[in-house]
This record gives structure tokens, sequence and C-alpha cells, in this order.
């Protein structure tokens, strides 16, 4: 009787014993995995902290002066302007670039949306840093980042709170960054590449991956259509590079985007401000972005080229701006200095 109740207590020793070892193959593997991506996620938030940060640039103003308060974009709607400069360690011009891309996105922290509005370059509006109208690409040219968000916000009636200036190096880094986007080329076409190099990139017709190269040469071509349509190539081009970024398979990019864009960005954000646009990201599989352009015509006095603004259009973009970000018309009626001047 003892003995069969020893060996009993024997086989209840063995399996207790397999089954801790079954649990410590489990547990062991998982609180490694755990542990790795904890470390993982700090060496990125440490990352981040000090790149980003160095990103960051004093625009010399506290809030826009179509605020009535400071905004955070952890709890109110904001916007941002984007600008894509045509600089780059080639053309040494960073000083007196002009904008070759201008988009404005609002974002609306209830509905986690983002309306995204691409400005034609040659659209003829009125520059307050020189004090007439001409193209809206020459703003940076004449006073930077200021005058450009002064002359966008004169232009939509609506706060430029933020802004994020990137140059071609940024644009082809973070593509590459991300493994390159899918994107359907709309025709074949032949354009320089950012060294300048005549007709080094050549694209055929259809949806296809891009690297950033030729990422860079879809989104500034215009000889096959035109500024309209280049600006609907560029949404759809930063629609799929974030989408592609905030998605699961590229949290192992992570470390390469973070290092593309700051390497190549300023923005007068902090790395905290930042941070509040996270919820955006992580608010489903894709985000909420509707694209929008500004309607108008063709025009060319005296053989220069202008994108003139179809005035009820404008109107009806700038209610829409305004909507989504829930401000008062009030705040912008009788502001805003909307005087034309001399052409050059």
């Amino acid at each position: 009787m003892n003995e069969n109740k020893s060996t009993h207590t024997r086989i209840v020793k063995r399996r207790k014993r397999k089954l801790r070892r079954r649990v410590y193959y489990i547990l062991i593997p998982v609180m490694i995995a755990f542990l790795a991506v904890l470390s993982y996620g700090a060496y990125l938030y440490i990352k981040a902290d000090t790149v980003l940060s160095n990103s960051y640039k004093d625009d010399g103003r506290e809030k826009s002066d179509l605020r009535e308060e400071v905004v955070n974009p952890t709890e109110d709607n904001v916007s941002i302007l984007i600008m894509g400069v045509d600089a780059s360690n080639i053309r040494n011009n960073e000083n007196d670039s002009r904008t070759d891309t201008l988009m404005v996105a609002t974002l609306n922290i209830k509905d986690k949306s983002v309306k995204l509005l691409s400005i034609p370059r040659d659209s003829y509006v009125y520059i307050p840093e020189v004090g007439y109208e001409t193209k809206i690409n020459h703003a940076h040219a004449y006073g930077g980042t200021k005058a450009t968000v002064e002359t966008v916000e004169n232009l939509l009636e609506i706060p430029i709170d933020y802004y994020v200036k990137l140059n071609f190096e940024a644009f082809i880094d973070v593509v590459d960054a991300v493994d390159g986007i899918e994107v359907d080329v709309p025709y074949e076409l032949k354009e320089q590449n950012s060294s300048d190099v005549a007709g080094a990139v050549h694209l055929f017709p259809g949806l296809q991956k891009l690297n950033g190269e030729e990422a860079l040469a879809l989104a500034r071509t215009r000889k096959l259509d035109n500024d309209i349509e280049r600006g609907k190539r560029q949404q759809e081009i930063i629609k799929a590079v974030i989408n592609k970024a905030v998605s699961a398979g590229s949290i192992l990019k992570y470390d390469d985007i973070i290092e593309a864009v700051g390497s190549n960005m300023t923005t007068n954000m902090t790395f905290g401000e930042m941070k509040g646009f996270i919820n955006y990201g992580t608010a489903g599989t894709n985000l909420d972005i509707e694209t929008l352009t500004l309607k108008g015509t063709d025009s060319q006095p005296g053989g220069v080229y202008y994108w003139m603004l179809d005035e009820v259009a404008l109107d009806v973009t700038r209610a829409l701006l305004q909507g989504h970000l829930e401000i008062n018309d009030s705040r912008t009626a009788g502001r805003l200095d909307t005087s034309s001047g001399e052409d050059f």
C-alpha cells in the first residue's frame, strides 16, 4: 500500500516538474519578447526626443494672431502648414528657396479626421511680406517661414498653428525608410532626380512600388498635366507614406523614419506637442484623410503663368476648413488684409 502511494507521489511530482518546464518554456520567451519590445520602445522614445527636438525652431510667436488662446493638440483642433522646399545640398539654396509643395492639414480631435488641402504653387495671391500679389510659392523666397505662414493665413482665413518644413532629402529618405510605397503612376514619365540629372528617373504607368527617388519624381512632375493634378498626386503620395508608416509592419522601421525626418525637417512643434498627434495615427488601420484643392483657371498675362483662384470656390473651402477646426468666423472677420497691389 505504501509502495503504491510512493509510486503515485513520484508520478505526480514528475508531472508537476514537466508542467513547470512547459510553463517556463512558454513564459521565458514571452518575457524576453516583452522586455525586448519595452527596450525598443524606450530606445525609440529617447531617440525621437533627441532627434526631433533638434528639429525644433522657434518661429517667434506663442500662437497665431488668429487664435484667442494657445492651442494644445491633445485637446484642440489644430492646423499644420506643410512646406516642401526646393532646397537641397546639391543646390545650396536653403535661404532663397521657393516652396515646391504647399499643403495645409486641419485636424479635428473629436473625429480623429484630417482635411488635407493642396495649394497650387502658382496660385496668384496677396503676400503681406511684400505688399502685392504674385505666385504663392514666392513667399518663402521673400521672407521664409514667417512670410509663408502669413500668406496662407491671409488666403484661407484660418490660423496656422504649426508648420513643418521639409527638403527633398527628407522626402526621399522617409519613403526609403518605410521600404517604398505603392502608388498608381498615371502615365509614362522621365524626370530628373534629386541631383538634377535629367531623365534619371523613368517610370511606366500602373500600380507599382516606388522608392524615394521615384516617388519624388512622380510628386514633382507636371509635364503631362498641370499643377492641380500634381497636387493630387502629392496628396496621394503623402497618404501612402502616412498609412505605411503607421502600419504594424513598419514598427521596426521607426528608427530609420525618425532619423530621416529629423535630419531634414524644421518645425515649431516641440516633441511634447508632436506626441499629441499620436492618437490620430492609432485611431484605426487608416487615417480618415479627405483631400482638397483650390479651384481656379489658367492665366498667362504678359507671358507669366498663374493659377487664378475661383473666389466662390475659395470661400467654400475657407468655410469648410473653419468648420473642421470649429472656429468662430468672427475671429477672422475684418482681421485679414486682402488688399492687392502691383505684379512684377
